[in-house]
């Protein structure tokens, strides 16, 4: 009996809506510093108000989904993401360009959390596989679109309005797959319902979280967010930094191909890893001093093969770091508020994605970038031993659920 979603028409949507949102942050602050001639600073509070409407839509679309019929909610976010980005291929200056682009924001959240609430309604298949497949599709669709977008962006002379053009043409193709293939029935959603029911109800505040598992967990995610403040300089400010070098876009794109291609060949080895390496900790701290690592190649480096070799050491720590602090959160959230727990820690990623280029752009403009470079080294550094201490003095304390 069909009681959800095949996982490979869910795995193709995965792919379809982040190759489309990889077209969009690439080239955002690039894109307003040289073509709109406004600062980094600016660039930093749209992708701030791009990030904001993220979560948003993520909000809305996770509340939704059990109420809602989730093939009508998805049909209608890609309607709100075809018509605005339509816009966006004709009006893209300013302040069209951060308006729209704010919308555009809302719509990507709305369709990636339904993409993960579709994930626990997939057919015959374990939670685990689903979220890795998921995992997967995602960094396949940036490694195709961050290879194309600095290519693309330099043949249309700067443009952006036919990049949008092309998102609109694969979410619309997405439209129709969704209308015949992403329909669930009744039963399945009702079920789904009364599964989460719980983790949604009064238990969460009634339940009492022992103080060494609470200690971790806000520990971790606090750190996870200061985390992605400082990874979001490679995604925002880099940018501007490698073209004023005199690299092109096409150049900064490539480095994320090297990322998603990385994450994507050396994720199957992570799972072999997993299983001799139970030391979880150990590994978040190897990772985000992996990560610091990245930052002096950034200080040293002048040429484009340091930046190179920066992204590599960076998606390194990110493999390490980014999957393993989900996974012990959820070890240590009780089964009636795990969902409560992972929904603090996505609010707290999604806060640091958007601080990260307003932050970095006020560092560059009111210093330099090589003081934004130092300081995020300094940062990380801290972050690996407040954690240490904070984990080892509670590690024995905790309890496993």
């Amino acid at each position: 009996m069909n009681k959800g979603i095949k996982l490979h028409w869910l795995l193709i949507g995965v792919f379809l809506v982040n190759f489309g949102n990889s077209f969009v942050w690439p080239l955002t602050t690039v894109y307003i510093h040289d073509q709109l001639h406004h600062s980094l600073t600016v660039a930093g509070v749209v992708i701030l108000f791009y990030s904001g409407a993220n979560v948003v839509g993520s909000y809305f679309a996770g509340n939704s989904f059990d109420r809602h019929n989730p093939q009508y909610l998805m049909l209608s976010g890609l309607i709100g993401a075809i018509v605005t980005m339509l816009i966006m291929v004709f009006e893209n200056g300013w302040p069209m360009y951060p308006i729209m682009l704010t919308l555009v924001g809302f719509f990507n959240g709305w369709l990636v959390t339904l993409h993960n609430s579709y994930g626990t309604m997939t057919n015959n298949a374990d939670g685990r596989f689903v979220f890795n497949m998921i995992y997967f599709a995602n960094n396949l669709g940036m490694v195709c679109a961050t290879s194309a977008v600095g290519p693309l962006y330099q043949w249309t002379h700067k443009q952006v309005g036919p990049l949008f053009l092309l998102t609109v043409i694969l979410y619309a193709f997405f439209s129709v797959l969704v209308f015949f293939f992403y329909r669930v029935p009744a039963s399945a959603r009702s079920q789904a319902h009364v599964d989460k029911t719980p983790a949604a109800g009064s238990k969460s505040s009634q339940l009492k979280l022992p103080h060494a598992n609470s200690s971790i967990i806000w520990t971790l995610s606090i750190s996870l967010c200061i985390v992605w403040i400082l990874y979001t300089q490679w995604s925002s400010n880099l940018s501007v930094y490698l073209t004023g070098m005199g690299m092109t876009m096409t150049n900064y794109s490539m480095l994320w191909t090297i990322n998603g291609l990385m994450v994507v060949f050396l994720q199957p080895l992570m799972n072999v890893v997993n299983r001799y390496v139970k030391h979880d900790y150990l590994k978040i701290y190897i990772g985000v001093m992996t990560i610091g690592l990245s930052f002096v190649t950034l200080i040293v480096g002048r040429v484009y093969l340091w930046f190179v070799a920066g992204m590599v050491v960076l998606t390194l720590g990110e493999i390490l770091v980014f999957p393993t602090i989900p996974a012990i959160i959820n070890q240590l959230s009780p089964n009636e508020v795990k969902g409560h727990f992972q929904g603090i820690l996505n609010a707290l990623i999604s806060l640091g994605k958007a601080i990260g280029p307003v932050f970095g752009g006020i560092m560059i403009e009111q210093t330099s970038y090589r003081l934004l470079f130092d300081l995020c080294l300094v940062s990380l550094i801290v972050i690996v031993v407040v954690t240490a201490l904070m984990i080892n003095r509670m590690k024995n304390k905790t309890v496993e659920y």
